[in-house]
C-alpha cells in the first residue's frame, strides 16, 4: 500500500541547489519512494539561528510504501550520507530533510511528530508546499490559505539558471 508524503528540504552551504537535487535524486532511488512532485527553489532567510548565509529551500510529494518511521530514517540517512553535520540547532547545514506530512496522520512518538511540529510557523516551508499541495489540509486549513498569510517573509522564487 501506497502513502502520499510532503518533505522540506533546505541547504545553505555549497552549491545550496545542488544539494537540494541530490538529495531528491537520492530518495527517488531507494525502493519503496517515488518523488511525484516537487516545488521551485526558493531563496529564504534563515530562521531560527538567522547568524547565518541565506537558504534554499524546496518542498517535494513522495508516494511510498515505507512507514512514517522508515521514511524518516531513510532521510536521516540521505542527509548523513551527503556530509550533514548537527553542531548547532538550526545552524548552517549543507542539507536538511524535513517529513512535514504523511497521509494526514497525526504521530506524536519519540522521534517523529507529524504534521512537523514548526510547520505552521515557518514561511519557507509553507510556501514552496503550496505550491505543490495547495488543497493539503494541516489544522484543517489548506496549505495554500496557511501560506498565504506571509506576505512579506523575504522568500522568492528562484529562476532556473540563478544559482
Amino acid at each position: 500500500m501506497s502513502a502520499r508524503a510532503y518533505l522540506g528540504l533546505g541547504s545553505n552551504m555549497g552549491d545550496k541547489r545542488a544539494m537540494i537535487a541530490e538529495a531528491l535524486a537520492r530518495l527517488a532511488a531507494l525502493p519503496g519512494v517515488a518523488v511525484a512532485a516537487r516545488s521551485r527553489d526558493y531563496r529564504t532567510p534563515p530562521w531560527g539561528d538567522t547568524d547565518q548565509d541565506w537558504f534554499v529551500n524546496a518542498c517535494a510529494a513522495v508516494d511510498t510504501t515505507l512507514s512514517p518511521h522508515a521514511l524518516l530514517e531513510v532521510c536521516l540517512d540521505v542527509e548523513r550520507a551527503m556530509g550533514r553535520k548537527r553542531l548547532r540547532k538550526w545552524g548552517p547545514r549543507i542539507i536538511d530533510i524535513d517529513l512535514l506530512d504523511y497521509d494526514g496522520l497525526p504521530i506524536a512518538s519519540d522521534t517523529l511528530t507529524l504534521p512537523h511540529p514548526h510547520l505552521l510557523e515557518r514561511a519557507f516551508v509553507l510556501i514552496p508546499l503550496a505550491e505543490i499541495a495547495g488543497d493539503l489540509r494541516i489544522g484543517g486549513r489548506p496549505v495554500g490559505q496557511l501560506a498565504g498569510r506571509f506576505t512579506d517573509a523575504g522568500i522568492s522564487a528562484m529562476p532556473d539558471d540563478e544559482p
